[in-house]
């Protein structure tokens, strides 16, 4: 039959589910994420710690082991809130390493080939893109945050020869939750500003800066007009304020420096917001060209 005499209609036949369609978009986003030896290489050195970490609190709990190692000296590795903030903080700043790798490659080369409309004219929605995109940058970066962290206290916890948990609990709770917190902020940033910059490279330059260039803006501007309120655009002292009251530690920052906790939340919300809003702006089905 030639081809002009085929009736043409609508696919009327079993959809599946629009969770299934998100799977499939965040499985190969996240095969995309490894398809580099150099995530390879980034996500091993960001495990490298963990085992370092791993080995303190073996010698801690293992006083024996720790003469041996230590050459007979009676050094002592307090394994408590400070211990597990270092723990915390070394690895959320090694996520923003990977997401800064990562992220641009999960959307700048949908951008960058113009698939977007392609792909959106699937049964997918703009959130359900987004959302397949955000999720698969959300387990990869779980797997060097929250998920090591947990493991690390949970070893704490079986080795110590002495009951641990009950007195420490704050603890656990305070890396799954400042973990989880910073793995949002990370991956809405990510995706955002990757979505609005077509070059993969520059989109990673951009990330870092979207974190550090306001900081030294924020530290200066607290230094001249002698306030702490400009401490609010700089992510890092944020976070670890934030963190180190999670996890019950010292505060190392002088207390007229301290920001409230309300501020802080407040912040980071509007960093959320904005990244969904650029999100929401940036995934379109079609691409408005002015000639």
């Amino acid at each position: 039959m030639s081809v002009y005499r085929h009736e043409y209609r609508a696919y009327a036949g079993r959809l599946t589910s629009p969770l299934t369609r998100v799977g499939v978009l965040t499985r190969y986003a996240y095969a995309e994420a490894w398809s580099s030896r150099i995530t390879t290489a980034l996500f091993v050195a960001a495990l490298l710690p963990t085992v370092v970490y791993l080995v303190g609190i073996y010698l801690a709990n293992n006083p024996v082991a720790r003469m041996v190692i230590l050459s007979r000296k009676n050094s002592l590795i307090s394994i408590d809130a400070s211990f597990f903030m270092t723990v915390l903080s070394s690895q959320c700043w090694l996520a923003l390493v990977l997401t800064a790798w990562v992220a641009p490659r999960l959307v700048s080369f949908d951008i960058g080939d113009n698939a977007l409309p392609i792909l959106l004219s699937h049964p997918i929605s703009r959130f359900g893109y987004v959302a397949g995109k955000f999720i698969a940058l959300f387990s990869f970066l779980s797997i060097i945050t929250w998920i090591p962290s947990i493991g690390l206290f949970a070893y704490q916890a079986y080795s110590s020869p002495v009951p641990w948990v009950g007195s420490h609990l704050r603890i656990g709770m305070g890396l799954l939750a400042g973990s989880l917190l910073w793995i949002v902020v990370l991956s809405l940033l990510g995706l955002a500003l990757s979505s609005w910059v077509k070059w993969r490279v520059v989109a990673t330059g951009v990330i870092f800066a979207a974190i550090f260039v306001p900081a030294g803006i924020g530290g200066i501007a607290s230094a001249i007009l002698r306030t702490k309120w400009g401490l609010l655009i700089n992510v890092p002292v944020m976070m670890t304020q934030l963190w180190q009251r999670m996890l019950g530690a010292p505060q190392i920052m002088l207390r007229d420096l301290t920001l409230p906790t309300g501020a802080i939340a407040a912040v980071l919300l509007l960093l959320c917001a904005l990244s969904v809003a650029m999100l929401n702006a940036r995934i379109r089905a079609r691409e408005v060209v002015r000639g």
